[in-house]
């Protein structure tokens, strides 16, 4: 498909983010903290975003440009890691679910879904739609990061289509609904463009990402680490960004003080997208219960920003503290050979780490672990 009117902007005046070709992910340059290792699972899913986990130890990865979805298996130790093409031809599928043995998939207007995924890799079925009739417009953000939550209800974001408009509450917003696409019910509004939400251990309150703006400088607004208290509230798009920046366009329509601030600010142009929470104790004390956050990267600031994975404590009083880097060196300077997409821990204490940009999976562990 063609490049979005902000994508061909970047591109013509060469602030784009490199979009280098596929090429053997930089092993080398990652950095990790001190008893930390970071190792290459696979260099065979391109395109590589979004991930979920199965019963059975597959690890589901979507995609956006490649339009595919893989299965990977061995990843858990169960032997040599495969990678298996569960499906392909679809619109932009980035987001991946997995619900009583059946695979859902994020398209651009629906949801489809993959039964009985894990007995039938080798033959995988057709995708079934079971969620259409989404809200979509030709624009930017109709990629959707999907998941399950504590309710077994599907949660599936409605990006707002442009950089900055007033589109009402058709889209710059969350749903839920049953896992048939019935029961449709709205979450929360304002919300720019969300690519990853998950929801805290012992609270199940539901913790998300909130890309920021374009073009408004390379130091505001940030991206926005945001919690959802009650549902129904409004996080302030298009009208104030990072709870204290009235937009030059819309902002005059509603003052700031009407909407829920971000719980935490994680810096301008970052791109964060997936996060999950560390319930392992694999890592060190320090890190057990923080937010994990792949942070994808800048595309239009003068200097990059992002292309790491950080890691969010929470004080006393559950308040996020600001992030620490996990995994760093993803870009050196201004040349980036890799763009972390998604962060998915496992059982055995040790998280995965998606790269769209080299279309790869790897493993951070600490100490003797794998």
């Amino acid at each position: 498909m063609p490049p979005t009117p902000l994508r061909a902007a970047c591109i013509l005046l060469g602030l784009c983010a490199p979009a280098a070709a596929h090429a053997a992910p930089r092993m080398d340059l990652l950095r990790v903290p001190d008893g930390f290792s970071i190792t290459l699972v696979s260099d065979h899913v391109p395109n590589a975003r979004a991930m979920a986990r199965g019963a059975r130890g597959t690890i589901f990865v979507g995609s956006r440009a490649a339009g595919n979805v893989y299965a990977l298996t061995g990843v858990d130790g169960g032997g040599p890691v495969r990678v298996y093409t569960i499906a392909h031809g679809l619109d932009m599928p980035v987001g991946v679910a997995y619900h009583d043995g059946d695979l859902y998939v994020s398209d651009t207007k629906h949801i489809v879904v993959l039964r009985a995924i894990e007995d039938h890799l080798d033959a995988p079925p057709r995708p079934q739609v079971v969620v259409d009739g989404l809200p979509y417009r030709d624009g930017d953000h109709s990629w959707k990061f999907i998941a399950f939550g504590p309710d077994n209800r599907l949660y599936v974001p409605i990006g707002a289509p442009c950089n900055i408009c007033d589109v009402g509450h058709d889209y710059a917003r969350l749903i839920s609904m049953a896992p048939d696409g019935t029961d449709r019910r709205d979450v929360a509004y304002g919300i720019r463009n969300t690519v990853g939400f998950t929801w805290q251990p012992g609270t199940d309150t539901l913790w998300f990402t909130d890309n920021g703006r374009d073009m408004m400088g390379d130091d505001v607004p940030s991206d926005e680490l945001d919690r959802l208290d009650t549902p129904g509230q409004s996080f302030g798009y298009p009208y104030c960004h990072q709870g204290n920046i009235p937009d030059p366009q819309f902002g005059s329509q509603h003052a700031c003080s009407e909407f829920t601030p971000p719980a935490l600010l994680l810096g301008a142009h970052v791109a964060a997208l997936g996060l999950r929470f560390y319930e392992g104790s694999a890592f060190p004390a320090a890190y057990h219960g923080n937010l994990m956050i792949a942070e994808h990267g800048s595309w239009n600031r003068s200097q990059l920003s992002g292309y790491q994975v950080v890691s969010v404590h929470f004080g006393p009083d559950n308040t996020p503290r600001p992030p620490t880097v996990l995994v760093s060196g993803f870009r050196q300077g201004q040349s980036a050979w890799g763009r972390p997409a998604d962060v998915l821990p496992l059982p055995d204490g040790s998280m995965l780490i998606s790269d769209d940009l080299a279309g790869a999976v790897y493993r951070l562990s600490y100490g003797t672990g794998r």
